[in-house]
């Protein structure tokens, strides 16, 4: 891809552009230079140009007022200033006003080099993703119109800096949005760091999220960063963000008000600068009437709230889905096939694991599977979770749920397939029920 690249330098001095020009080809890139702002700008409106290095101080035209044109010209088009020590505040104001990012002069060829691939990769995501469609395929299906609008949603908040949280089940993917968030926003070619606050014990959460200072603790034998200063002019995910103890709260409440850190055992703060991205299965609302979650900790996470939604409202995606990971598993370049009475049964079934659950199942059924095709034998459906609706009726005992069904097939003269149209749902549902609960009155049940 590096190949098909351009990027425009523009530095007054020569043996900069020199340097600049054996770097970029070393790796591929088609590189047009300029010896000035103007120059550049005449560089620009002659030819296609991915991504601009430019020197901030030059005579003419600077490299911030170049920057400046690039915003109203050729919006989306990434800049990359090279300052010289004394003016990064300048830079600094540079990267608010539009610039992707800045390198202190001299610079490491291999610093710039990996950012102009992060900016590049960002900016083949924006592209890839311009399309809802293809935002959509990205979070494993999307065609139902409770994805069409999260994907809608994500595109909206991506691009700015507001504090996320997510909310969901178990499985619905929260992880792989926050990632989609980070890759689509101005903080992409950072870090993203993610932080289980569900898995992690209270005792050591704070270390691994503050970092310690040594000797502030047995063991701690040398400092330690922590996962928010690793995230600096990334992203941070907090998952599982309702787990965390009284203390933690208090401590991240802190941070998001001040954006500045102290480690474990030190008297020094540090700033951080870092996007945050929260996430829980947890009912938050709830927890703060019970006053088990700080109220004002809630609102700083929920500047914007995400609602994703589980499997079970998307059913449409489903099909999408099964064939993507059938793909994935697929051996030996052979992708199994749903048997169609499977490919009911995933409809009607409730996925209280979400994606999650339907990936593993499938990944099991085809190891399963013998001929090629998958079969109701070779999925590991959780028969106490399967969704049956039965309208008109709020069932929450075995046996009134039995009365219900032999209700429906005596109406129905025993005849299934009329049964299941009464009650609303699949012939193979309707055969599961009567097996369940053992209704062989010698009546006809075909």
């Amino acid at each position: 891809m590096n190949r098909e690249r351009s990027i425009l330098v523009v530095d007054d001095d020569e043996g900069v552009r020199q340097v600049l020009q054996d770097l970029l080809a070393s790796v591929g890139y088609r590189t047009v230079f300029a010896g000035d702002g103007e120059e550049a700008l005449l560089r620009l409106e002659n030819g296609d140009v991915d991504l601009v290095v430019s020197d901030d101080k030059m005579p003419g035209m600077s490299g911030r007022e170049l920057l400046w044109e690039c915003v109203r010209r050729w919006p989306g088009l990434p800049v990359v200033l090279l300052t010289g020590y004394g003016t990064v505040p300048e830079a600094v104001e540079a990267i608010k006003a539009g610039a992707v990012d800045y390198l202190l002069k001299p610079f490491d060829g291999r610093e710039l080099l990996g950012k102009i691939a992060a900016i590049l990769a960002v900016r083949d995501t924006r592209a890839w993703t311009g399309g809802r469609g293809l935002l959509a395929e990205e979070l494993w299906g999307g065609k139902s119109p409770a994805m069409q609008r999260l994907c809608k949603l994500i595109e909206r908040v991506a691009p700015t800096e507001a504090t996320i949280l997510l909310l969901g089940e178990s499985g619905t993917g929260k992880e792989k949005i926050a990632g989609l968030l980070h890759r689509l926003s101005q903080r992409a070619y950072g870090p993203f760091v993610v932080v289980d606050c569900g898995s992690t014990p209270s005792t050591l959460l704070e270390s691994e999220l503050f970092g310690h200072a040594k000797g502030a603790f047995t063991n701690a034998f040398k400092d330690k960063k922590g996962l928010v200063a690793e995230a600096h002019g990334g992203t941070l995910f907090l998952d599982e963000i309702g787990n965390i103890s009284s203390e933690m709260q208090l401590r991240l409440l802190r941070f998001l008000q001040e954006r500045r850190i102290r480690r474990v055992g030190d008297v020094t703060e540090t700033p951080v600068n870092c996007r945050v991205i929260a996430a829980t299965n947890a009912d938050l609302a709830e927890l703060v009437r019970r006053g088990e979650f700080r109220e004002d900790l809630y609102y700083r996470l929920k500047v914007i709230a995400i609602q994703v939604p589980p499997l079970r409202e998307r059913k449409t995606d489903i099909p999408i889905l099964a064939e993507r990971f059938l793909q994935m598993f697929a051996e030996d370049g052979h992708v199994r096939r749903l048997d169609p009475e499977v490919a009911e049964a995933m409809l009607d079934y409730a996925w209280p694991g979400n994606v999650r659950e339907l990936r593993n199942m499938l990944e099991a059924a085809v190891i399963l599977s013998s001929d090629g095709v998958i079969r109701m034998e070779d999925m590991q459906f959780e028969e106490t979770d399967l969704d049956v609706p039965l309208p008109g009726t709020v069932l929450s005992l075995e046996d009134s749920e039995r009365q219900v069904i032999v209700s429906a097939l005596e109406k129905s003269n025993w005849v299934v397939k009329d049964a299941a149209d009464l009650l609303g749902i699949s012939r193979r549902t309707m055969h599961y029920k009567i097996k369940k609960f053992r209704i062989e009155t010698g009546k006809r049940v075909g």
